[in-house]
């Protein structure tokens, strides 16, 4: 039995995945984004940058689907369960027991994922492969197509998240894709053509959504003692949000998901 650090629920989540959600946060994420509003998941432990307890708990996969089925009958035909973050696939035995457990039980199931993880080759791939097999959505993010750029908005190259779509295109695996418009970063026309050409490669994406950028999490940052690098960066126009909407053709993709 592997335990799970968690770092909040959500029993009625209605963002994160199809229908309504009984939503986990996972606890750490080797990312640091600047546009994060969830820095308190980004530590492994149960300390926060701050020194301060994070609130995070264990549990074991039984357990937390016992705490989430008891939600089962508000979640109609389309509901479920997703796992957010932090980054769920840091935790990927975890996940594998939560989701064969849930698969089991009859229920929907989607991660909310960087693919930052993704390893093609040795065990972390074997480990994502058996995941796949219990798992019935992604929710997925570009957060910049260039890898140098993405370097710099996250901490990390983006050369394998974009080998982690390719292989979710490659098994039929069916995502959504959110795009997080940063005004400055990433919404410029060029970097978001060159986004909606790598899309277009892409056979298995059933919803492209533009999330516009927003500093609601400043107070957070300001709590753990953390820089907010994007404090001064402001909320894209309802035009730039149209504009991106339009180049990633937002609009033709249904939102259509296999049960």
């Amino acid at each position: 039995m592997t335990l799970g650090r968690i770092n909040k629920l959500e029993t009625f989540g209605s963002v994160d995945g199809p229908g309504i959600r009984f939503v986990v946060f996972t606890q750490g994420c080797p990312m640091r984004c600047k546009f994060c509003h969830n820095p308190e998941t980004w530590d492994f432990g149960a300390k926060s940058p701050n020194g301060a307890d994070n609130g995070s708990f264990e549990i074991s996969a039984e357990d937390l689907l016992k705490k989430a089925i008891r939600y089962k009958p508000y979640w109609g035909t389309d509901g479920g369960i997703t796992v957010s973050g932090g980054e769920p696939l840091a935790q990927i035995d975890f996940m594998i027991e939560f989701f064969e457990a849930a698969k089991a039980a009859g229920v929907h199931t989607c991660v909310d994922t960087s693919g930052v993880t993704f390893r093609r080759t040795g065990e972390q791939f074997t480990k994502i492969e058996r995941l796949m097999k219990s798992t019935d959505l992604l929710l997925v993010d570009i957060k910049h197509i260039d890898a140098i750029v993405h370097k710099e908005l996250t901490g990390h190259s983006n050369e394998n998240i974009i080998e982690f779509f390719r292989y979710l295109d490659s098994i039929e695996k069916p995502i959504w894709i959110r795009h997080v418009l940063v005004p400055g970063i990433s919404d410029n026309d060029e970097a978001l053509t060159r986004t909606r050409d790598f899309i277009r490669t892409l056979h298995n994406v059933k919803r492209v959504e533009v999330l516009p950028y927003h500093a609601f999490a400043l107070s957070k940052y300001q709590e753990l003692a953390i820089d907010y690098a994007l404090k001064d960066t402001q909320t894209p126009t309802a035009d730039r949000v149209k504009n991106a909407n339009e180049i990633l053709e937002t609009a033709k993709y249904t939102g259509w998901m296999e049960k």
